[in-house]
């Protein structure tokens, strides 16, 4: 639903995100917000960055019209690549992939990711799909985003279960000693603001707060204690052309790509 500024948290989240592409970039675009945000940046400050699919398709500019899943029609016609799933994991291994999103059930203060279980793992209160190919975008990825509703039970101070790895423990060099090749998350994209990491991993700190949010609206849904880089600033706006990018892709009721 839209508020006042006339735009909804999910359109600001997507905004944001798209932000995070630059030109030239090759992106694991996964499903839902990622390629709304793959659309908006192709549309407006990215021309030439193409779009990775986990499907098996490599894409230079969006699909021209809804897409319920990955692999509809629309994302298939005019893709650049059409193969199979291996070979475009088999890019990301060679270390050529420069940006992913990832989602997942919990996400914690070293940008570590959960989607195997919730609780104890000999009695797990809820049980998730597992991986797929979350824990290949954050070890392989040159960088890589997290974009989660903001609840306390979902940014969390330490996940129940790593499922793609952040900065782990967040000790200096926990990626390189354990062999990650990527450099880590960049970014934890929510729905109240944004939180980064220092250069080289550890923490996360609050980067920005949404307009129309609090700093202790922040804090009081966030699973650890939140320490602002400075002073936070507000998140700009998405801006007439990200909006107009991204809901040429919603479909006619209004829901986002994927539903």
């Amino acid at each position: 639903m839209s508020n006042d500024r006339g735009y909804t948290p999910q359109e600001l989240m997507v905004a944001v995100a798209a932000r995070e592409i630059r030109d030239h970039d090759l992106v694991f675009v996964g499903m839902r917000l990622p390629i709304l945000a793959y659309a908006v940046a192709r549309n407006n400050h990215a021309p030439n960055a193409r779009g990775l699919f986990e499907v098996g398709l490599m894409r230079d500019r969006p699909a021209t019209s809804f897409l319920g899943t990955m692999g509809d029609p629309p994302n298939v016609a005019g893709a650049l690549w059409a193969t199979r799933m291996s070979n475009v994991m088999a890019l990301m291994a060679q270390g050529l992939v420069d940006l992913g999103f990832i989602g997942g059930a919990e996400v914690d203060r070293f940008g570590n990711l959960n989607t195997s279980y919730v609780g104890a793992p000999s009695r797990p209160e809820v049980k998730l799909p597992g991986s797929g190919g979350g824990a290949d975008i954050a070890i392989l990825s040159r960088r890589w985003v997290t974009l989660m509703n903001h609840e306390k039970r979902r940014l969390v101070d330490r996940v129940s279960f790593v499922t793609s790895p952040g900065y782990g423990d967040g000790s200096p060099g926990w990626r390189k000693r354990n062999g990650l090749l990527g450099a880590g998350p960049a970014a934890i994209v929510t729905t109240l603001g944004v939180f980064r990491f220092p250069e080289g991993g550890g923490e996360a700190y609050l980067d920005s707060i949404h307009p129309g949010h609090r700093l202790d609206e922040v804090r009081a849904n966030t699973g650890w204690v939140v320490e602002p880089a400075g002073n936070v600033k507000e998140t700009a706006a998405p801006s007439p052309s990200e909006l107009q990018a991204m809901r040429a892709l919603q479909n006619t009721d209004g829901v986002t790509t994927g539903g």
